[in-house]
């Protein structure tokens, strides 16, 4: 052993192959944090003056390579000035140019996860062994930056700049054999046998078969290419991804624009333009943003971890209610493992539920991540019924019927004489007090709130609700228990709404009110598609549904009548009267036809202007700036309400959970973020100006004494 520290360790075979490991102490994975990069520093530093090295190994002790940089200790890299940032990049930039300039060839042992920082090292090797099991890739774009340790000028050439584009700018982790296709590894092995294919590498080099003096000179040296080359590959590769990131999000095309720039200079001159790109795409709001998502992520993720810790697992659920939400409920239980009856009264309902289960599998197949035996292991462990037959050994039952505060009390209880004593019950409602459901209950203790979102198996959010009586127990229970169906649980307390519909109803009240004042429901939808969000309220409205929210919308109206009650009908009240319920029947504010693939395709139909016209009481002209605000300033403010009155616990799980559970656009960072971002002072100066709609516009007292001491919901 030349080297041992707190995460890196070397040691030199009596051929003179040294191995460098890397072990993170008191750490399950290895991640790039400044003690790391400090002692891979000195053990370069060792090897460069090691005299009669004839190869060096860079492997794991653990079963991931290294995952990255730590975010958390690097976001403070992003408040230094520019020239501190660049000397702290530069000083990274010299360990891995140390790496590639050693005086033996270099080879990576990727036997697990190699992903940005960990990846940018791989690339800085001669040679890469990647296991079967093994992903890579470089996904610093989600963070609102791109690679900053070589990654834009290392992998360009060793992959080609096209496809390279195409890694940075999707950010996606790539599996052992795209890697290999696509030239980023030189072999593809069983994990088991990565380092002695490595050594192996390194054995051939030393019998002259392969020459890795000649391979550094081509990696080393700008790429050629002819104006036309260059000009179709860049023109191509910006015009997909720019129609992916949209204006929003700048990493991506700012990463096309360096390797642009970088494939024609020198190794030097292209890692100090790197530097320069990555120092601006890092102070900006975008990446500030995104970053602090990833820190709340790995926040409530933590939360959760801290309440599922004691729980028992659910080995066997039930879901009472089939159709598409049932059916959406028990594929993503049965395809993580979890066995599940689905129960209704009806055989129509059920084929209905299993119909939507096997949809959701064949789609599986059809993309190459399912085979067809594991699809039909998880349909085969979807049961329906039409009794509670089976229903004593289940440990979990989610209620998922329609939406009726007496229909829900009477099913439930009489589920609860159906289930073990400690078994668990929870209602996916979207806005019913739990509290209110409990009370014809005999065990409200083992009851509480577990509100999926639609389509279930793509919305990652699954809010916990906790009544007045719902017990420790019964929240751990269904925390884990979402937990192990792969979604991110956020829990919450009991009100009508909870978190994500207490927020987003106001956000449609605001929606309502312009329709009220004559708005063009379209212009408003692509101004809020423009700001951001995945689809505008009209359409969200639809894919909702319109019977759905004209529901909801009484329960929140009872719940806050100071500020959700509205008097006269309202274009949702309008469309439920019409029978116009949007997506689910064809027709809401917009009509819906089958596209080629049989999903349903908006189109706007001018009868519908004649239709809402009874609600319209006023004309307003509002800009693109009246629109946004008059959207934004009422749902900012109920998150806000949410948090003061303890509804979420953080700022992180609030905003999290209007990432995850309404599409909020994440370059903003959710409703809190953005907050902070304005500038409370700024944001109630905004509200004052639209005190006339009402209460839905007022800041709270707590929010302008905030604003008053300049206070945010994030520390600085």
């Amino acid at each position: 052993m030349i080297f041992e520290g707190q995460a890196v360790k070397v040691a030199v075979d009596d051929a003179g192959v040294a191995t460098v490991t890397l072990d993170l102490v008191g750490e399950s994975v290895n991640k790039f944090n400044s003690l790391t990069l400090g002692e891979l520093a000195k053990a370069v530093d060792i090897l460069k003056h090691t005299d009669d090295l004839k190869g060096v190994i860079f492997a794991s002790a653990k079963d991931v390579f290294v995952v990255g940089a730590d975010i958390t200790e690097f976001t403070s890299w992003f408040k230094l000035d520019d020239e501190d940032l660049a000397d702290k990049l530069q000083d990274a930039h010299n360990i891995f140019n140390d790496i590639s300039n050693l005086s033996c060839p270099t080879v990576a042992a990727i036997n697990g996860i190699a992903l940005g920082g960990g990846m940018e090292l791989v690339l800085s090797c001669d040679y890469r062994v990647m296991a079967e099991t093994a992903k890579i890739g470089l996904p610093e774009t989600q963070l609102g930056i791109y690679p900053g340790w070589g990654g834009t000028v290392r992998l360009p050439r060793l992959i080609g700049p096209d496809n390279a584009c195409e890694w940075i700018c999707g950010g996606a982790q790539k599996r052992s054999a795209d890697a290999l296709k696509d030239g980023a590894v030189d072999a593809v092995v069983p994990a088991a046998k990565v380092n002695d294919s490595a050594r192996h590498l390194i054995q051939q080099v030393l019998d002259g078969k392969l020459d890795y003096h000649a391979r550094r000179d081509e990696l080393r040296a700008p790429m050629v290419f002819s104006p036309i080359e260059k000009m179709m590959i860049f023109e191509s590769v910006r015009g997909v991804v720019g129609a992916k990131a949209g204006k929003h999000y700048p990493a991506p095309m700012a990463a096309i624009k360096t390797i642009e720039k970088g494939i024609s200079q020198d190794m030097a001159k292209a890692l100090d333009t790197e530097i320069k790109g990555f120092i601006k795409l890092a102070k900006g709001p975008v990446a500030k943003s995104l970053v602090n998502l990833f820190l709340s992520d790995q926040q409530i993720k933590k939360i959760a971890g801290k309440y599922a810790k004691n729980a028992t697992p659910v080995k066997r659920a039930a879901v009472l209610g089939a159709g598409i939400m049932g059916g959406g409920v028990a594929y993503q239980s049965a395809s993580k493992g979890t066995p599940i009856i689905m129960k209704d009264i009806r055989t129509e309902a059920l084929e209905l539920g299993l119909s939507e289960a096997n949809k959701l599998f064949n789609g599986q197949v059809e993309r190459g991540r399912l085979t067809t035996e594991k699809a039909f292991k998880g349909m085969s462990a979807i049961v329906p019924a039409l009794s509670y037959g089976e229903f004593e050994h289940v440990d979990l039952v989610v209620e998922a019927v329609v939406e009726n505060v007496k229909i829900k009390k009477s099913v439930l209880a009489e589920v609860e004489t159906k289930i073990a004593d400690d078994a668990i019950l929870t209602s996916n409602t979207s806005t019913i007090s739990i509290t209110e459901l409990a009370k014809d209950l005999k065990r409200p203790e083992n009851f509480c709130g577990m509100h999926f979102f639609n389509p279930v198996h793509r919305m990652p959010l699954v809010e916990v609700i906790r009544g007045e009586k719902t017990s420790d127990a019964a929240i751990a229970k269904t925390v884990a228990y979402a937990q192990a169906m792969g979604k991110t649980p956020v829990v919450v307390n009991d009100c009508p709404g909870f978190l994500v519909n207490r927020v987003l109803f106001p956000y449609f009240a605001g929606f309502s009110l312009m329709m009220q004042e004559g708005a063009d429901f379209q212009v408003v939808d692509k101004t809020m598609e423009k700001f951001g969000w995945p689809m505008g309220p009209a359409y969200l409205l639809d894919v909702v549904g319109v019977d759905t929210a004209f529901h909801a919308d009484q329960v929140m109206a009872e719940g806050f009548p100071d500020r959700m009650k509205h008097e006269g009908k309202n274009a949702v009240d309008r469309l439920f009267e019409l029978e116009r319920f949007g997506q689910k029947n064809g027709k809401g504010f917009y009509s819906y036809e089958p596209d080629r693939r049989g999903k349903p395709k908006k189109v706007f139909n001018e009868e519908i202007n004649a239709l809402l016209a009874p609600v319209v009481t006023s004309q307003s002209e509002l800009t693109e700036e009246d629109i946004i605000a008059r959207m934004m300033i009422p749902l900012c403010v109920e998150t806000v309400r949410c948090v003061e009155e303890n509804i979420v616990a953080s700022a992180a799980e609030a905003d999290m959970g209007l990432i995850y559970g309404i599409g909020f656009p994440p370059y903003l960072g959710g409703a809190l973020h953005y907050l902070d971002q304005m500038g409370l002072q700024a944001f109630c100066d905004l509200a004052d100006k639209y005190s006339h709609l009402g209460k839905l516009y007022e800041p709270t007292a707590k929010m302008r004494e905030m604003a008053k001491n300049n206070e945010t919901y994030y520390s600085a």
